[in-house]
């Protein structure tokens, strides 16, 4: 669902993305990590169209997003690290405009906005405008506007930021039967990508993890196995993953 291949990204003299490759299946939460300015947000900005690579290409559910985007954009859906929403309209009236946006119509728009209102928790703030929602609240709505058309591929930046801890534990629930409840078209699930600087966190929900420091991808594994990797070094998976990006450090000084 997700084809990243050799992909830079440069703004200016500053490398943001180094010749990254790596791919997400149908049924599969990968989870995104590394420190604050790694490129995690650049290359998720990058899949969904917001931004084009220098080099290398990336496709989304089998369309290039140099090539058709508007395609790409129709197949997933995107929560960005700075939440924009409209903030002087009540939820209600937003969810409505985005579902018109997206051509949701009629009886398929109610039901798309019902399961969005009861999967991200928001009859209580229906009414209300979306400046005078909690941060918690905030977040929630732009995972519902990101979720509204059943998107086939689903980005997360930061997703659980701002909520409280019974809603970080219920929204990574939420992610985990995400990627394996059938679309509405038929399809036999959803990819999603997630990107957190928290690795208990990815651990938590994750098939596999990425691993991601100054642009370049240092780990690509399956969280079951670099568990196993853990416990026969005898050390803890916070420890071999900070191991693994110690590695770049140790390269640039040779």
């Amino acid at each position: 669902m997700i084809q990243v291949a050799g992909v830079t990204k440069s703004y200016g003299n500053a490398v943001a993305v180094q010749d990254v490759s790596f791919e997400v299946a149908a049924g599969e939460v990968v989870g995104f990590l590394g420190p604050n300015g790694a490129g995690k947000s650049t290359l998720l900005k990058m899949i969904s169209t917001w931004h084009g690579p220098d080099s290398g290409t990336i496709r989304v559910a089998g369309f290039d997003t140099a090539e058709a985007p508007l395609a790409v954009r129709q197949n997933l859906g995107y929560l960005p690290e700075h939440n924009a929403l409209w903030d002087t309209m009540t939820v209600d009236r937003l969810l409505n405009f985005i579902g018109r946006m997206r051509g949701i119509r009629g009886v398929a728009l109610q039901e798309r906005r019902a399961w969005v209102i009861d999967r991200c928790e928001l009859s209580s703030v229906l009414w209300k405008r979306v400046n005078q929602c909690s941060k918690g609240f905030r977040q929630r709505i732009g995972v519902a506007a990101a979720l509204l058309h059943d998107p086939a591929v689903v980005l997360l930046d930061e997703p659980t930021h701002g909520l409280d801890p019974m809603q970080v534990v219920a929204f990574r629930d939420f992610i985990r039967e995400l990627a394996t409840m059938p679309l509405a078209g038929g399809g036999v699930g959803r990819a999603v990508l997630f990107s957190s600087h928290i690795l208990a966190e990815v651990a938590a929900i994750s098939d596999r993890i990425l691993v991601i420091r100054e642009g370049r991808l240092l780990l690509d594994e399956r969280t079951s196995l670099l568990k196993e990797k853990a416990l026969q070094a005898g050390t803890t998976l916070e420890e071999l993953v900070v191991g693994h990006m110690a590695k770049l450090d140790h390269k640039e000084a040779v």
